[in-house]
C-alpha cells in the first residue's frame, strides 16, 4: 500500500525496516523466551516439529506456556481454547486503541496489521503514533523482529534443551516475570499511570483466588482498561503520553 494524499496511515519498505531496528533490543529478550519455551517443550515430551509449529503459528508465550500445562494424551480441546482467549482477552483493549490509526483501511488490512501484534511492539508502536507516525511499517516491522526473535529462541531450545536437566537453575523459569517488570518500571511510568495499574492488579487477584484458571489475565485487563477509560480525559491523555 503506497501513501496517499489522503489517507492518515500508510505502509512502506523503509517504514517496515525501521521497525524491525527499533525493535531489536527487545527481540533480544524474545529469543532469551523462546529459548525458555523450547527447553520447557522438550521437558513436556513435545517432539521438535510441534514446539516449532506452535510458536511458528501461536506466538504467544502465555498461550504456548499454558498448553504446555495441559499437554497430556487426553488434550482438552475446549478447555485449551478458553483458556486462550481468556489470556488474550488483553488484545481487544490493544487493538481498540490502534483503532484510529487503522480505521481508514479495509477490514482485511487492519486484521493483517494486528496479526502479529504483541504486547511490546503494541506499546512502541502506539507511542510512536501518538508521537506523529503514520507509517504502519512500525507496527508490522517490530512484529515481524519479535515473530522471527520468537522462532529463532525456540529453535535453540528445542535443539539443546534435553541437555539441560534443571531448566530452573539457569533461571529459564523467571525469564518471562523479569522481562514484564522490566517494561513496567524501566520505562518512568508517570504517576497518573498507577490507578490503572493498580484497578488491575486488584482485580486478578481477586479473579485469581475465587475464579477458574487464567481468568484473572481478562479480568485484570478489562479493570485497567475499565479505569484508564473512565479517569478524566486531561489525564488519560498524560497516561498515553
Amino acid at each position: 500500500m503506497k501513501r496517499q494524499a489522503n489517507s492518515e496511515a500508510w505502509l512502506d519498505a523503509p517504514g517496515i525496516w525501521r521497525g524491525l531496528l527499533m525493535m531489536m533490543p527487545v527481540a533480544a529478550f524474545t529469543v532469551a523466551f523462546g529459548l525458555a519455551f523450547g527447553v520447557a517443550a522438550v521437558h513436556h515430551g513435545l517432539a521438535d516439529w510441534e514446539a516449532m509449529l506452535l510458536s511458528t503459528l501461536v506466538f504467544s508465550a502465555p498461550s504456548q506456556f499454558a498448553a504446555l500445562d495441559m499437554w497430556h494424551s487426553s488434550m482438552p480441546l475446549l478447555a485449551l481454547a478458553t483458556v486462550t482467549v481468556a489470556i488474550h482477552t488483553r488484545h481487544m483493549l490493544m487493538s481498540a486503541a490502534l483503532y484510529p490509526w487503522l480505521h481508514t483501511l479495509g477490514r482485511g488490512r487492519q486484521f493483517a496489521m494486528v496479526l502479529l501484534m504483541s504486547d511490546s511492539n503494541w506499546a512502541m508502536a502506539l507511542g510512536q503514533y501518538h508521537r506523529g507516525e503514520r507509517n504502519l511499517g512500525i507496527l508490522l516491522g517490530s512484529g515481524i523482529a519479535l515473530w522471527g526473535a520468537w522462532i529463532l529462541g525456540t529453535l535453540v531450545g528445542v535443539t539443546f534443551g534435553g541437555g539441560i536437566s534443571q531448566p530452573e537453575r539457569y533461571g529459564l523459569d523467571v525469564i518471562m516475570l523479569c522481562f514484564f517488570l522490566m517494561m513496567l518500571f524501566g520505562g518512568r511510568p508517570r504517576l497518573v499511570m498507577a490507578m490503572p495499574w493498580l484497578a488491575a492488579t486488584l482485580a486478578a487477584l481477586a479473579a485469581y483466588h475465587w475464579l477458574p484458571p487464567y481468568l484473572h489475565i481478562m479480568m485484570g485487563g478489562l479493570a485497567g482498561g475499565l479505569v484508564a477509560v473512565v479517569m478524566p480525559r486531561n489525564r488519560a491523555g498524560e497516561s498515553a503520553s
